[in-house]
């Protein structure tokens, strides 16, 4: 591999664009220019040629992880899976996350606390709430500070159920129906029939 012309580039500060022989153009960090030091005319050998490759896969790895943290906030396993699906190797998905957690871009409490108060502020119970933090890979022994943040459910209940009653009492059948749906929404029994009966109605729990 000979590196025909180096130039910095026009559209991004910090990059480079190394011209090869065959005219393909390789896009290039400053410290891929440093590790390797690389110039113009400079010719690689194949092993060079290979750890140059191997370091731009690594890079491009690590710009994919930043924007993607930007964007949206993620669990560690769910950045770990998203760099698997990127063609990272386990070494270099653990590397980069220990990275992005040391840039402050990583950070599973905040991030199970984010969830558990978006979730919760949308009227879901706490088997929702435990749900989500699953689905997520978030490690289990940081979903009870997490848990601590949610509201309180009985007032999320019970908005719920005023939203729906709009102040009239119940039939069975459409109490059935309430029941239901707050329990889909992650609530305990316990919980739903409490709530009921401050409405002045309960249902018989199977």
């Amino acid at each position: 591999m000979v590196i025909q012309e180096l130039k910095p580039s026009k559209r991004v500060q910090g990059r480079w664009l190394a011209v090869l022989e065959d005219g393909s153009i390789l896009r290039l960090g400053e410290n891929e220019i440093i590790d390797f030091a690389l110039c113009a005319g400079k010719e690689l050998t194949e092993e060079e040629a290979e750890g140059l490759m191997a370091s731009l896969h690594r890079s491009g790895l690590k710009e994919k992880a930043l924007s993607l943290l930007a964007r949206k906030p993620q669990s560690r396993k769910e950045l770990e899976r998203k760099l698997s699906q990127w063609e990272a190797t386990q070494e270099e998905a653990a590397a980069i996350c220990e990275r992005m957690a040391e840039l402050g871009y990583l950070d599973d409490a905040a991030y199970a606390a984010q969830v558990v108060r978006y979730y919760s502020a949308k009227g879901y119970g706490e088997r929702k709430l435990r749900d989500e933090l699953y689905c997520r890979g978030v490690p289990r022994e940081l979903w009870e500070d997490a848990l601590d943040q949610a509201q309180d459910s009985s007032t999320a209940i019970d908005a719920f159920l005023t939203k729906k009653l709009g102040g009239r009492t119940p039939d069975r059948q459409e109490l059935k129906k309430l029941s239901d749906a707050l329990a889909r929404r992650g609530y305990h029994w316990s919980e739903i029939n409490e709530a009921l009966g401050r409405c002045g109605a309960e249902v018989e729990l199977d």
